[in-house]
């Protein structure tokens, strides 16, 4: 494969990543697909409504992603997911800042966006604060004392930390049969819990639910298949085509915030190219905008006060350290990652819900209005 054709191939790659995040952004503005309107939910309104359409999501995930990697269209342990360095104490730490952080902020990285589509000037602060905090996360200061601090506290693991490579030298099953066993048997838990109230058989909730979980499998397969080379003529080594991890990825909105920053700031530099994430991004904010405009929904929104303010700032910062400590937010983690069957993954998802009752206590306390008002 010569050049033009990985110039070509990139470019398809970007975009359906954009088309499948275009569609995901109108989407969840119809839909009010949230997670942190989902905790926010149950813990208020005692409503559980939005809490099995994530749950749906996660389990058609989990099977999409189990059935793609048995039949050989992805590999499950070419993703950022599956490494066997367990980093516990980040993942708790940090879902747990992260689902803190994403009430403060009223919406986490994908409901932000969606936000900003929809007119929210609210969301435009919290998302340059929380690119902004990924970025120092990442490569800042930050950054050095997560690693020298969280990270550094973690199980060095004799397999991919994947349930499927932890089980199959225990149970003696080959891992591709031991994955897809597994794959459908949570992943139709997942959908059996979403799906055992009648009360939650509509088409909104079932549209949701059913969309976010494909789109996610759809995502990996443009970056794991689509976008997988397996000899660059460049290096002579396998890669997955603009993605800034260098691994197969799908969608995730915390880091990918700080690489959007950085791509508009550095714009004139030709090293900086727009990549899987940076197009989820803008993908995400103009299906939004769209389905807002053509349905009058679209109006401009600002902060009540200063409270309101500082509160939006504080969980945007939290978002963003959160989010990269804990290597993904609600839908990183909590729809991609978990879809892999990782344990990080799962020990994430309760570490958002719990930092997400904290926070939805404190604004209690402090007779602040619901988040998702």
């Amino acid at each position: 494969m010569d050049a033009v054709d990985i110039s070509s191939l990139s470019k398809s790659v970007l975009l359906a990543t954009f088309a499948i995040t275009f569609l995901l952004g109108a989407v969840m503005q119809k839909t009010g697909f949230c997670s942190m309107g989902a905790v926010s939910d149950i813990f208020i309104m005692s409503s559980w409504g939005r809490l099995k359409q994530w749950f749906l999501a996660i389990g058609v995930a989990i099977v999409g992603f189990a059935l793609m990697s048995y039949v050989g269209l992805i590999d499950p342990l070419k993703s950022m997911y599956t490494g066997s360095k367990f980093l516990w104490l980040s993942t708790i730490v940090g879902s747990t800042l992260f689902g803190f952080g994403m009430v403060l902020a009223s919406g986490c990285g994908s409901k932000t966006l969606v936000r900003i589509g929809g007119g929210n000037l609210k969301s435009i602060v919290v998302f340059m604060v929380l690119g902004l905090s990924a970025y120092m996360t990442m490569k800042g200061f930050l950054g050095v004392i997560r690693i020298n601090t969280l990270d550094s506290v973690f199980i060095a693991l004799n397999t991919p930390q994947d349930l499927p490579s932890i089980l199959s030298p225990i149970t003696g099953i080959a891992r591709a049969n031991l994955h897809l066993a597994l794959g459908l048997i949570v992943g139709f838990a997942f959908i059996a819990y979403a799906l055992a109230s009648k009360a939650f058989w509509t088409a909104e909730n079932l549209f949701a639910g059913i969309f976010v979980g494909l789109a996610i499998c759809a995502v990996w397969w443009v970056s794991g298949y689509l976008g997988y080379v397996a000899e660059d003529p460049n290096t002579l080594e396998e890669v997955f085509l603009v993605t800034n991890s260098g691994r197969m990825e799908s969608l995730s909105f915390v880091a990918p915030y700080a690489y959007s920053l950085d791509w508009l700031m550095m714009y004139s530099d030709t090293s900086k190219v727009i990549t899987v994430g940076i197009a989820a991004v803008i993908g995400m904010i103009s299906g939004s905008a769209c389905i807002s405009i053509f349905t009058k929904s679209f109006r401009w929104e600002s902060f009540r006060n200063t409270e309101d303010t500082a509160n939006h700032l504080v969980g945007a910062t939290l978002m963003g350290f959160g989010g990269v400590t804990a290597l993904g937010c609600t839908v990183g983690q909590g729809l991609s990652g978990i879809s892999t069957l990782a344990i990080g993954s799962i020990l994430a998802l309760p570490g958002f819900i719990f930092g997400a009752y904290l926070a939805l206590r404190y604004l209690e306390s402090r007779n602040a209005p619901n988040p998702c008002s």
